[in-house]
């Protein structure tokens, strides 16, 4: 037996049932469509979870406007010691136990047996697995869960209310999905390595990302540095520091599926490290759950050094989000920019309905956050030695082809750098050029570069080279970009919306873009100016850096 033990002997059940609890807003998860429960999980598995704490005072757009430390952040932002204090006070005496605390993130880990976890979390924990027509046998013990359940909303001790934000990872069923895209080889009409869309969106010369790092998110998959070193070899580059971090039990596991998450992995370093070959890249490795994604992108935001940039090529319709995770995450992506780190996440590959099927249009979650620069795709036609364009293009290839994801946030309202641009205001792209019909919600997405697999990137991934498109490699391209801009200004861009659509007008080309005036992503259509398909446009680098 433990010293903690000893100190907080387990409750029994009729203790636990004692417990006085109050709802946690935003907590609600209808069940996962295709899956069902299979039974409560044994009563001494053990379960974790993360907590986020309230902040000790809200951040406000002014702390955007130059970087803060990681111990001004903390000691501004952070979670107050009396509120961590409480939490353990709370929790420890109940049989949960605090595994890890960090007060600059808001953070807290905890771990129990499911009976004590349910219980002090006012919820049920059951075992869920995928419905197959005629084989159910409700008597039959599974042997092995597909992933812990969680219906409805959950409940904090009462010490807790207000203190605790959200709870995440009790349901441990998948987040989001890599937003990559492959065709068969004879769809392929042409292709491109990383170096030659940097002479098609002119990187800035004299410039390969020294001196910064970039961050990158992985929710599974794994790389081989075998096939990192082929792969820079061929291009000529001399293989750029690659590190892996585990997060939550993450860890950089391979699968040996090109086709799956090794492609997105592979995908995301490839890109990024042959376009600023001189940064240090960090692939955080985490579960594919709320938590995981979370705690992932807290992480490397906090990080030492503080990346340049933070490159996310996973998400999900925002809808499919609990607003205590949303809230949270979103949380996280204003630390990193607090702290001077770009985010730079995909808009997702399935249009203007995301994926949902209702009819309706929809925006990809992380991209449809404010704090996250959000990243829309084309299909380019280009001369691969030259740089020359002939076309550039919305990237739209049908339906079940892929296409570009954006449009208009249900959950975050419109930003005030956006407010001029004609984001619309009504559902399902009416009102287009909005901005004479009062706000709508955040646009989706900021900028843009080559997503079409169709005329992708030359990739190796397991062994095989390949092509690979989707917004997951735009990106890497744009973090890859943030790093040479801010090697070149010797200053962190933070969020850099604000300046990207600085005095920026509907119908009027932003300084350092080149529009994209052609084509549609199902409910909304490209043309001058800012639009929901292409947002700002495709960069100039060098421009931009001027602009800069």
């Amino acid at each position: 037996m433990t010293d903690d033990e000893r100190n907080h002997p387990a409750p029994s059940d009729a203790e636990l049932d004692r417990l006085d609890l109050v709802p946690l807003p935003g907590s609600e998860r209808p069940a996962r469509p295709g899956f069902r429960a299979h039974g409560a999980l044994p009563p001494e598995a053990p379960v974790s979870a993360t907590l986020v704490l309230r902040r000790r005072a809200p951040l406000t757009d002014d702390a955007f406007s130059a970087p803060l430390s990681r111990d001004e952040l903390a000691e501004r932002y952070g979670a107050s010691p009396d509120d961590i204090a409480v939490v353990t006070s709370t929790l420890e005496p109940l049989g949960v136990a605090v595994e890890e605390v960090s007060a600059a993130e808001r953070r807290i880990r905890v771990s129990g047996p499911a009976r004590v976890i349910a219980r002090v979390f006012g919820t049920d924990l059951a075992q869920s697995l995928p419905e197959v027509e005629g084989t159910a046998d409700e008597e039959a013990t599974p042997p092995s869960p597909a992933y812990r359940q969680r219906t409805g909303g959950l409940s904090v001790p009462a010490p807790l209310a207000g203190v605790v934000t959200a709870v995440l990872g009790l349901d441990d069923r998948p987040q989001a999905r890599a937003q990559l895209r492959l065709v068969r080889p004879a769809a392929v009409s042409t292709s491109y390595t990383p170096p030659q869309l940097g002479a098609v969106y002119a990187f800035p010369e004299g410039t390969d990302g020294s001196g910064q790092r970039i961050a990158i998110i992985e929710l599974g998959g794994g790389y081989v540095q075998e096939d990192l070193d082929t792969y820079f070899a061929s291009l000529g580059i001399p293989t750029p520091t690659v590190r892996a971090v585990g997060i939550d039990g993450g860890s950089n596991k391979p699968e040996g599926d090109p086709n799956g998450a090794d492609g997105e992995v592979m995908l995301d370093i490839e890109v990024a490290g042959a376009l600023a070959p001189g940064a240090e890249i960090v692939v955080y490795f985490a579960p594919n759950t709320d938590a995981g994604f979370l705690d992932a992108v807290s992480t490397a935001a906090h990080a030492e050094p503080t990346p340049a940039a933070i490159s996310i090529s996973w998400g999900q319709s925002e809808d499919q989000w609990t607003a205590q995770a949303r809230t949270a995450f979103d949380e996280a992506l204003q630390d990193a920019a607090a702290l001077g780190v770009t985010t730079t996440a995909a808009a997702g590959d399935d249009g203007s309905s995301d994926r949902v099927g209702d009819g309706r249009a929809h925006v990809d979650f992380p991209a449809s956050s404010p704090h996250a620069l959000a990243c829309g795709g084309t299909r380019l036609e280009a001369d691969a030695d030259t740089g020359a364009v002939r076309s550039e293009t919305v990237w739209n290839n049908g339906a079940g082809g892929g296409a570009t994801g954006g449009g208009v946030s249900a959950v975050f309202p419109l930003p005030s750098w956006q407010s001029g641009v004609g984001v619309p205001s009504g559902e399902n792209g009416d009102d287009q050029g909005g901005a004479a019909n009062g706000p709508g919600g955040r646009g989706v997405p900021d900028v843009s570069a080559v997503a079409d697999p169709q005329t992708g990137y030359r990739i190796r991934v397991d062994g095989r080279d390949t092509v690979i498109g989707g917004t997951s490699a735009v990106a890497p391209l744009w973090a890859a970009l943030v790093a040479r801009i801010v090697q070149s200004t010797g200053r962190p861009l933070g969020l850099a919306q604000p300046t990207l659509y600085d005095s920026v007008r509907a119908g009027q080309v932003a300084a350092g873009f080149r529009d994209i005036t052609v084509g549609d992503n199902g409910a909304y259509r490209a043309g001058n100016g800012w639009d929901a398909c292409t947002g700002l446009g495709v960069p100039d680098g060098a421009a931009l850096l001027g602009a800069l």
